[in-house]
């Protein structure tokens, strides 16, 4: 390896083009692909994964703020450590309520945070350049600020139309949250960040009749 290179242009040189995966629309690096192409080049590399103490002094490998839950990763590559953080997600990378969490669910997050972590150091960053786009969170704020206005209108109708605006609500907030329990569900369309179910819910607003 050439000294004057940092291990972030190292490995943010090495090609994993052919080694991406897509899933429910988004690209992804294996665990194993990735902690591969690392050791490749530092097989020094290590991994830690840092777990919650409970009260009783026990340790569990995933953390919870008794809402929803989270993962922690530190990957050391020639002595440097980064730590990676990656809420526990459903298959629709929708975060699952804390009481709903199992060891599965928290193992998957834990090697896609290992990834994540992998890829600060460089390894296949450019993977996540489009994950938050902000273009994306515009067009949820504006169907917000939309649903907002429906919402209001509709409900002034009838009772009728208002019951019928607080199941819609209701539905795709569910939609949007399928591990929260139905007792958790408000009809808060501000908990909705999925565009589409967005869409959706502004659609069936304008049908509401009186």
């Amino acid at each position: 390896m050439a000294e004057n290179k940092s291990v972030f242009d190292i490995l943010n040189a090495v090609d994993v083009s052919t080694k991406i995966k897509t899933k429910n629309g988004l690209s992804y690096l294996s665990w194993a692909s990735a902690w591969a192409e690392v050791k490749k080049k530092y097989p020094d590399a290590t991994y830690k994964i840092y777990p919650q103490i409970m009260a009783d002094g026990n340790t569990r490998y995933w953390h919870d703020d008794g809402r929803t839950g989270w993962v922690e990763v530190g990957v050391t590559v020639n002595g440097e450590q980064i730590v990676e953080t990656l809420a526990i997600m459903d298959f629709k990378n929708k975060s699952i309520a804390a009481d709903q969490i199992t060891s599965v669910d928290a193992n998957k997050s834990l090697k896609r945070c290992l990834v994540k972590a992998c890829a600060l150091h460089g390894l296949g960053l450019y993977i996540y350049e489009g994950e938050d786009l902000p273009e994306e969170t515009s067009k949820t704020n504006e169907l917000k600020e939309k649903i907002k206005g429906l919402v209001a209108k509709k409900v002034a109708l009838s009772d009728k139309a208002k019951a019928k605006v607080a199941e819609l609500c209701k539905t795709a907030e569910k939609q949007a949250n399928p591990s929260l329990d139905d007792d958790l569900i408000t009809g808060n369309y501000n908990n909705i960040e999925d565009v589409d179910i967005l869409t959706n819910l502004e659609k069936q607003l304008l049908a509401v009749r009186k």
